[in-house]
C-alpha cells in the first residue's frame, strides 16, 4: 500500500505526513487494519524498540471540580457515583505510589481535581514529591493539576517534578462545545509554561467524544506543533451522570487507527495508551501495544482498570519487555534537545513554543462517525474506582 509505505518512510525520518495522508489513515477499511499496524508498528519499533514504559496514576484529590468539561466524572454538576475527597496527605500519596513502582512503573502522575493549584497546594505536591523520591528516588513524577499561575510551574520542576500533564483533549475549532469555563489557549498556555520552566511536556487528546476525523487529525497535528515529549491518547469512558454518558462512536478497529495515525504524527514521541483501553480496545488490547510504547498500570483516576498483574502479563506474551529505570524513554536526539532546552522532535520541521512553523489551519467540517449501535455499547466495562487513593482497599497495581 503506498500511502503506508510513504508513511514508514516519512516516520523513519521525523518527517510529518500530510493532513490528507492522517485522515487517509483513519479512513482505512478495517481489512486492512493489520497492514496500518504493522507499518506504524515499524516506525514505533524504531525509535522504542520493544520496550512499554508503565505509568501509575495518583489521584490526589477526587470530585468537586468547578470547570464543566462534559468528558469528565469530576467535573462540575457530575451526578456520577465516584470517589469524593480532599488533598492526600504526603505519605499517604507516597504510600500509593509505592504501589506502582512495586508494579513496575517507571513514572508516576500526581493529578489533582480543580481549575488550577493555589500557592498552597504547590506546596503540598512538592512536599508529596520529596516523600516519594525519599523512598524511589529513580522514579519520574508528572503532576497534572490543571491551569498553572506565574511562576508555578518553576516551583514545581524545582521541588523534583519531571514532566506537568496538561492535555489539549480536542481541536481548537470544536473546544467551546465540550468546555466552557476555560478556553484552549489557555490549556496551550499551560503547557508552554512547563516547557519553558524546564520540565518535560506531556499532552494529548480524548478520542470518541462525537469528534469528526478532521477534529482529530487537527488536534494531533496541534501537539505536534506543540511538541510534547508524551502524547497520551484517551479513549472517552462514558460515565454515567456526565454530559457524554450516551457517547459510543468507538470500536476496536477505529480505536486502532487512532493510534497509528498520532504514531504517524509523532513518531519519535512517548505515545501513551491511556483511559478507555479497556473499554474500548477489549480483547485486541495487545495489538495497541505496536502502536504505543507507553501505558497506565493498574487503575486510573475515578475509573478501574485492567489488574496490574493482566497488564505485565499481556505485555510478556506480545513479546514487549517493561521499561526499566536504567533506561531512558526518549531516543537520544529528543533527549538532548530537552537537556539543551529547545525542542528537537521534528527534523527540519518547525514547533510552537521555539517560533517554528504555526499551527495548522483549522480543518473543514466532517461528517461525524457513526455512533456504536446500543447493543454494542460495552457499559459493563465502566466500573467506578473503589479502591486505592482515598480508600482503605489496597490498590489495583
Amino acid at each position: 500500500m503506498d500511502l503506508l509505505n510513504t508513511l514508514v518512510e516519512k516516520g523513519l525520518r521525523r518527517e510529518s505526513p500530510t493532513r490528507e495522508e492522517a485522515l487517509a489513515v483513519l479512513a482505512t477499511s478495517d481489512d486492512e487494519l493489520l497492514d496500518v499496524v504493522a507499518a506504524a508498528g515499524k516506525v514505533r519499533r524504531a525509535w522504542f524498540g520493544r520496550r512499554v514504559k508503565l505509568n501509575y496514576l495518583v489521584n490526589l484529590k477526587s470530585g468537586l471540580c468547578p470547570e464543566d468539561c462534559s468528558y469528565c466524572s469530576q467535573r462540575l454538576g457530575s451526578k456520577a457515583e465516584i470517589l469524593k475527597y480532599t488533598w492526600l496527605k504526603p505519605e499517604e500519596a507516597a504510600a500509593a505510589a509505592n504501589a506502582g513502582v512495586a508494579g513496575g512503573a517507571k513514572r508516576v502522575c500526581l493529578v489533582a481535581s480543580g481549575r488550577g493549584p493555589t500557592d498552597r497546594d504547590v506546596d503540598r505536591v512538592s512536599e508529596t514529591i520529596a516523600a516519594i523520591k525519599e523512598q524511589n528516588g529513580e522514579v519520574e513524577v508528572c503532576a497534572c493539576l490543571g491551569l498553572l499561575s506565574d511562576g508555578q510551574a518553576t516551583r514545581l520542576k524545582d521541588a523534583g517534578a519531571d514532566a506537568y500533564n496538561h492535555n489539549l483533549n480536542t481541536s481548537e475549532a470544536t473546544y467551546g462545545d465540550i468546555t466552557t469555563t476555560h478556553t484552549y489557549a489557555d490549556r496551550v498556555a499551560t503547557v508552554q509554561q512547563a516547557q519553558a520552566a524546564g520540565m518535560s511536556a506531556c499532552s494529548g487528546l480524548i478520542a470518541g467524544m462525537g469528534e469528526t476525523d478532521e477534529d482529530l487529525v487537527d488536534v494531533v497535528f496541534s501537539l505536534r506543533d506543540l511538541d510534547p515529549d508524551s502524547v497520551p491518547v484517551n479513549f472517552l469512558i462514558p460515565f454515567e451522570g456526565t454530559p457524554l454518558a450516551k457517547e459510543w462512536n468507538l470500536t476496536p478497529q477505529r480505536a486502532l487507527r487512532i493510534l497509528a495515525m498520532v504514531r504517524f504524527v509523532c513518531p519519535d514521541v512517548e505515545v501513551r495508551l491511556a483511559g478507555g483501553r479497556e473499554v474500548h480496545l477489549r480483547s485486541m488490547q495487545p495489538l495497541a501495544l505496536h502502536l504505543a510504547n507507553s501505558i497506565f498500570l493498574g487503575d486510573y483516576l475515578t475509573s478501574e482498570g485492567q489488574a496490574g498483574k493482566d497488564d505485565l502479563a499481556m505485555i510478556a506474551d506480545a513479546g514487549f519487555e517493561v521499561e526499566g529505570t536504567d533506561t531512558t524513554t526518549l531516543p537520544e536526539h529528543r533527549r538532548d534537545a530537552v537537556a539543551g532546552g529547545g525542542c528537537g522532535g521534528h527534523g527540519d520541521g518547525g514547533c510552537g513554543p521555539c517560533g517554528g512553523e504555526s499551527a495548522a489551519e483549522p480543518a473543514a467540517a466532517g461528517t461525524t462517525p457513526v455512533a456504536v449501535a446500543a447493543d454494542q455499547a460495552r457499559t459493563d466495562l465502566v466500573a467506578v474506582r473503589r479502591r486505592g487513593a482515598g480508600t482503605d482497599v489496597p490498590p489495583n497495581a
